[in-house]
């Protein structure tokens, strides 16, 4: 790592760090400092850049991808800063940024320290990129949706508690619950395009026959909750904690399949 790369490193890391602490204490209701939404959205847009530049960087010197299990959180939790940074100009969706910037924090760490795998992808291969690309913007999206039925779970309990102060931090039920299917909806149609170009298109996107292993598998059980889901909401109207529910089941098959798979194969085969 160049001396100027690791700089760029501590600062977003700091820059991190130190918006999460604002945050939580906020959320918390210890903070010493105002809310200040512009200069916070700023802040956020500045690390974005910070961000993109450590991912791009080593791309550009090796040629290629390398999907570790690091680089590969650390390119989901920048995908998903940028859905919250771009949407917050279109929807409240203020209470994401508790568990968002932390965990970009973490993921830019764990990318770091985590072993660099020898596998590298060339990214003039544009099929694969665009593979690529789709799943992980379904991926973000589909997380960015659990993230938002979580807070659903939140809003719902402190208003049953009658913790009106933390509820007026976060959006109303109803609009939370608006945004997650919103984000499902999208995250669905981009995960079927997903499924279908690595099945039916693999050899064009990998140069081989995809195998039916585990990673096809809790895809294909992902889309089935998800696709459930859309439709029970719209032929019975499906909400609440029921939605929930669907929504954490189908986020938790997708994770199991892709970034368990993972862990899996670089920390316990060692297959790199």
């Amino acid at each position: 790592m160049s001396g100027f790369l690791f700089i760029l490193l501590i600062l977003l890391a700091c820059g991190y760090m130190g918006l999460s602490w604002h945050f939580l204490a906020h959320w918390r209701g210890v903070a010493s400092w105002q809310r200040q939404p512009v200069s916070e959205h700023s802040l956020l847009g500045i690390l974005l850049l910070m961000h993109a530049a450590i991912l791009a960087m080593p791309v550009l010197h090796d040629g290629g991808v390398r999907l570790g299990v690091g680089s590969v959180l650390s390119l989901l939790s920048w995908i998903m800063l940028l859905i919250f940074w771009t949407g917050s100009y279109f929807a409240r969706m203020e209470g994401l940024q508790i568990f968002l910037v932390p965990l970009a924090a973490i993921a830019v760490l764990m990318a770091e320290v985590l072993p660099i795998p020898h596998t590298l992808y060339a990214i003039d291969n544009l099929a694969f990129m665009l593979h690529l690309l789709v799943s992980l913007l379904a991926y973000s999206l589909f997380a960015v949706g659990a993230l938002l039925a979580v807070l659903m779970l939140v809003q719902e309990r402190a208003l049953h508690h009658r913790r009106f102060a933390l509820a007026r931090q976060m959006p109303p039920l109803l609009v939370l619950e608006n945004l997650m299917f919103q984000t499902l909806g999208t995250g669905f149609i981009l995960l079927t395009c997903s499924l279908a170009s690595g099945v039916f298109f693999a050899e064009e996107v990998f140069g081989r026959a995809v195998p039916l292993n585990h990673k096809v598998i809790f895809g294909f059980l992902s889309w089935l909750v998800f696709g459930g889901l859309l439709v029970g909401r719209k032929l019975h109207g499906w909400r609440g904690r029921l939605a929930i529910r669907w929504t954490l089941a189908g986020f938790a098959l997708l994770l199991f399949g892709y970034i368990g798979s993972k862990i899996v194969l670089e920390f316990v085969l060692h297959r790199y």
